[in-house]
């Protein structure tokens, strides 16, 4: 029998009582209910407490510990997360049994890693040891508290509802942490039958590698593909509170939108690079390399089958999805770059160092511009070093967007004209384009206020004009 790995973001365990009734349960009776293992995100917010605000960058426990001037701080952000993590098994478990078991698991696990802080702080109080060389494991050990404590819930749920599932704890909560990833999934599934029982995994998996080192919050989606890729599985599924649509339905309107239905890996990651992640680019290569087929559902339409993510091509080239996102554009403009090779790598350098995502670029004989996804305040510090190694430029950073019309094939469809011209039928101008030779995306330069609309008139051009169009989302 070959199983399904399946995937629950936060947003949707938030509403892990009516995943029960849905995706969990069902119509499913009996056998019909196994062959699925989940991976589970924390609950909705409680990561951003524990560490800090993925979007404003508010400081939760992690940031407010790394940054401490004094203990107040961290503490105080670990019982408001203690709190807001109560509040979440109260809100989905109804048995006081089940209340009382969440209570004394979240009470041991705060309590444990409040400990290990105290400890590494009074360590860290001599020379010898630097609280900096141990920031990643904090960081880990954090982020783990929040999948374990919605894994440990969505258990309880489960079992009383007459499932028999199976907490599965990749935290390594007081275990050995020098084993491998592989290692540590081999371990746990070790005796596992998804056959006869339900196992409920956490997103986090602690490990030698570190997976927030190089994946940071994107690790729960590297633990869902490595262990779909460990098992074989038939499929992967990521369940959203969405389906994956030609475009934002309250932008164009739902009417308009188109659910995908089907795309390859090629669309994934382009949308990944747009901001817009249908899965982490890491855990989708994978997922890739290992034959396994991605699906990604609603969460809370269990029949409708989604989009199926594979590496077949399209019979019909067809423009799939608009998007966009707001960027930055760096640009250096230097006399003496003509004929000159070294600059490219160097400012390269510099944004590696200060962990800027780059979108794309382009260039000509004595400018090099990128499009970057950062902040004005990251910039200045990139402008300042680039100001040092090259005195003589001009270096400017400038707040613009970029709308992206991506497919699996676009040949033959004219999409950098067309979309130059739908653009431009809106009222607006495109300050710059660019195409690939693989022909699976166009990106428009626009002014920031222009994003939203542009978006709009591409959909309308590509998409919605288009008699080859998908079927609607539901």
């Amino acid at each position: 029998m070959t199983y399904t790995v399946e995937k629950i973001g936060g947003t949707s365990m938030s509403r892990v009582d009516a995943l029960r009734d849905t995706l969990f349960i069902g119509d499913r009776s009996e056998d019909d209910l196994y062959g699925r293992i989940f991976v589970v995100s924390a609950f909705g917010g409680i990561t951003n407490l524990l560490l800090e605000h993925k979007k404003t960058g508010k400081p939760g426990v992690y940031a407010q510990y790394a940054n401490a001037d004094n203990d107040h701080g961290w503490h105080e952000a670990l019982d408001h997360a203690a709190e807001a993590m109560a509040k979440a098994h109260e809100k989905v478990l109804e048995h006081p049994a089940d209340i009382e078991r969440a209570d004394e698991f979240l009470r041991e696990r705060i309590e444990g890693a409040r400990n290990c802080l105290i400890d590494l702080q009074r360590l860290c109080s001599y020379g010898h040891f630097r609280l900096a060389e141990h920031l990643l494991q904090i960081r880990e050990l954090l982020s783990g508290l929040g999948e374990a404590h919605s894994a440990l819930t969505t258990t309880l749920l489960l079992q009383r509802a007459g499932v028999n599932a199976r907490l599965v704890d990749l935290s390594g909560w007081r275990d050995d942490g020098d084993i491998t990833l592989e290692d540590r999934l081999t371990s746990a599934m070790k005796g596992v039958d998804p056959a006869t029982e339900m196992p409920i995994v956490t997103g986090y998996a602690q490990c030698a590698e570190g997976l927030m080192r190089e994946f940071d919050r994107g690790y729960s989606e590297v633990t869902f593909s490595r262990l779909a890729a460990l098992i074989g599985a038939r499929e992967a599924i990521i369940h959203k509170e969405f389906h994956l649509s030609s475009a934002d339905p309250n932008l164009v309107g739902q009417e308009a939108v188109r659910k995908l239905g089907r795309t390859n890996y090629d669309v994934a990651d382009q949308l990944s690079n747009m901001g817009m992640e249908a899965i982490h680019p890491k855990a989708a290569k994978t997922l890739r390399q290992n034959d396994v087929p991605l699906r990604v559902t609603n969460a809370f339409e269990p029949h409708d089958p989604g989009t199926l993510i594979d590496d077949q091509p399209t019979d019909t080239p067809a423009v799939e999805i608009v998007t966009g996102l707001d960027i930055i554009a760096l640009e250096v403009f230097e006399q003496d770059m003509v004929g000159v090779k070294g600059y490219d790598a160097a400012i390269l350098d510099v944004l590696t160092r200060h962990n800027v995502r780059i979108v794309s670029k382009v260039s000509n004989a004595n400018t090099i511009t990128h499009y970057v996804d950062s902040s004005l305040k990251t910039m200045r510090r990139v402008e300042k070093d680039l100001a040092g190694l090259y005195p003589a430029a001009l270096i400017t950073s400038r707040r613009l967007s970029v709308a992206s019309a991506i497919g699996r094939d676009l040949n033959g469809l004219s999409v950098l004209t067309r979309g130059l011209q739908a653009i431009a039928d809106a009222g607006f101008e495109a300050l710059g384009a660019t195409q690939g030779p693989r022909n699976v995306d166009v990106q428009f330069i626009l002014e920031r206020d222009n994003l939203k609309p542009a978006i709009k008139a591409l959909h309308a051009a590509f998409i919605e004009a288009s008699h080859e169009a998908l079927p609607k989302a539901a």
